[in-house]
């Protein structure tokens, strides 16, 4: 770990609903200099409280994450944090935050019971090998706008797993309420007598701050934009990032359609697509074309007409500072109903989110891109190999390595979507949205942080959770020698190639 930087400064409160003891900001006008102070005043906090952490039992850690998990999983505390988040961003809906909550908190203490993350957590005494973990040691998490209180729950629980402590960035339109879901963590922590301070969070968060954060931890995790990402692994600390998603669905022509259109559905409206796993394609065999884009309209769909679909088009890309055409931050995470209006057309109050056709060729249609809003794009294919090459090329263009789904009950279609698809994850008749971070109804790990591998520019495919916060010492015993002979490993090429 790094040494912790000495520094005095004042402590501040958080106002009524953040009445824990949070470090001043007030030196942080000041420049570099009291950026960098006042990070790392926070740093020798966290590692004052870390150092208590290191000592616990395993029963004593399980029994902090606990205390953790219930404070950002009853009712009364995640109704608070959902109407924050909602009336401080502006995106997303409360009701649909509350079950993003109760599904991941609940998904996480769910994965992390009865785990080992303290002490000797395996033994293999005929390989002679044992295995200890140790803590990471203090963890900047960077949290986003639009997920500003269920990822530090999440990932704050998987971090405390591991007897770490973490100090949470948030994005500057979300400060409020990251801020006041680590005040829930902090007082639960205090209420089973473990240090507050394992649970800090920026509350004046800047781009400043976040980047000397991101210098002086010993982890990052970087849930967020690619530009966040990129600053993550360029820090100069060991950093766990995310990819672009744009995850895509192919319905082939044995499938349900009405089962795929409901899923879909459902999985494309929740939280207004607020979620990078929310579909943003669905490439449809032609024989259950019909069927499914009326089991869409049915589950509050729109079909936009092709006037209407040029029009979605105008608004939902607009050119940036850069000059290049970029994604409208007016539409993120926004009802249907208020999208439609702003690109010139009316929707009936009912419809939940919009559906556009896709154009050939896929690389030049901006709608086959992620939306992260409720617009979903279509596309029939004629057959299972061209789906297959759609979803490929669909992803291509924008997320690789992030997701993808299929609705078939063929194995042979399985398991080719497996083989083929450069994707970390592929969900198998399930709604994306839940599918992908783990759901109750399959054992992919509970997360709000995907990996996508190298594909998108990530250290990892894997969900990150709990046993990406531990450092694990390798223990080998003396063992007698097992070293193969030449002619073992050799002697089908010698018989071939000779010698």
């Amino acid at each position: 770990m790094r040494s912790p930087a000495n520094s005095s400064m004042s402590q501040g409160t958080h106002g009524a609903a953040h009445s824990l003891s949070q470090p001043s900001q007030t030196m942080a006008e000041g420049g570099a200099t009291d950026n960098a102070a006042l990070i790392a005043h926070m740093i020798a906090r966290a590692r004052a409280a870390q150092r208590i952490a290191a000592t616990w039992s395993q029963e004593r850690v399980d029994e902090v994450c606990i205390a953790v998990g219930w404070s950002v999983y009853n009712d009364a505390n995640i109704r608070i944090l959902a109407e924050s988040a909602v009336s401080e961003t502006g995106m997303g809906r409360v009701e649909d935050k509350i079950t993003k909550h109760k599904n991941k908190v609940m998904g996480v203490l769910r994965d992390i019971r009865g785990v080992r993350t303290v002490g000797l957590i395996e033994d293999d005494p005929a390989r002679g090998l044992r295995k200890y973990a140790k803590p990471v040691g203090v963890v900047g998490a960077l949290a986003p706008v639009t997920n500003p209180t269920a990822t530090p729950a999440s990932n704050g629980l998987s971090i405390l797993k591991g007897a770490n402590a973490v100090i949470f960035a948030p994005h500057p339109k979300a400060k409020r309420s990251t801020a006041l879901a680590c005040s829930f963590m902090r007082e639960a922590l205090r209420k089973v007598g473990a240090p507050e301070d394992l649970v800090q969070c920026i509350e004046e968060p800047s781009i400043e701050l976040t980047q000397e954060l991101m210098r002086q931890v010993d982890l990052v995790v970087a849930t967020g934009g690619g530009a966040m990402v990129k600053a993550a692994y360029s820090s100069g600390t060991p950093a766990y990032g995310v990819g672009p998603g744009n995850a895509v669905q192919l319905i082939c022509e044995d499938a349900d359609p009405e089962d795929a259109a409901a899923k879909i559905a459902t999985s494309k409206c929740f939280d207004n697509a607020t979620s990078c796993s929310s579909e943003n394609s669905a490439v449809v065999h032609r024989s259950l074309w019909d069927r499914f884009l009326a089991a869409l309209q049915q589950h509050g769909g729109h079909l936009c007409t092709p006037e209407q679909r040029s029009m979605l088009r105008k608004y939902l890309w607009i050119a940036g500072r850069n000059g290049q055409e970029n994604l409208n931050p007016a539409i993120i995470a926004q009802d249907a109903t208020k999208i439609a209006r702003g690109a010139g057309f009316d929707v009936p109050e009912h419809v939940r989110f919009l559906i556009v056709e896709g154009s050939q060729p896929i690389e030049q249609d901006r709608f086959f891109h992620e939306k992260l809003s409720p617009v979903l794009t279509v596309l029939p294919c004629d057959s299972f190999e061209e789906g297959l090459s759609f979803v490929e090329r669909i992803t291509d263009q924008c997320g690789t390595g992030h997701s993808s789904g299929i609705f078939t009950f063929r194995e042979d279609y399985i398991h080719r979507m497996g083989c083929t698809m450069r994707s970390s994850r592929i969900m198998v008749r399930q709604p994306m949205v839940s599918g992908n971070g783990g759901a109750f109804f399959n054992r992919m790990p509970s997360t709000v942080t995907l990996g996508c591998g190298t594909w998108g520019g990530n250290i990892t495919t894997e969900n990150i959770h709990w046993k990406h916060f531990i450092n694990v010492t390798w223990l080998a015993l003396p063992m007698e020698p097992n070293r193969p002979s030449d002619e073992e490993i050799f002697g089908d090429y010698w018989q071939w190639y000779g010698k």
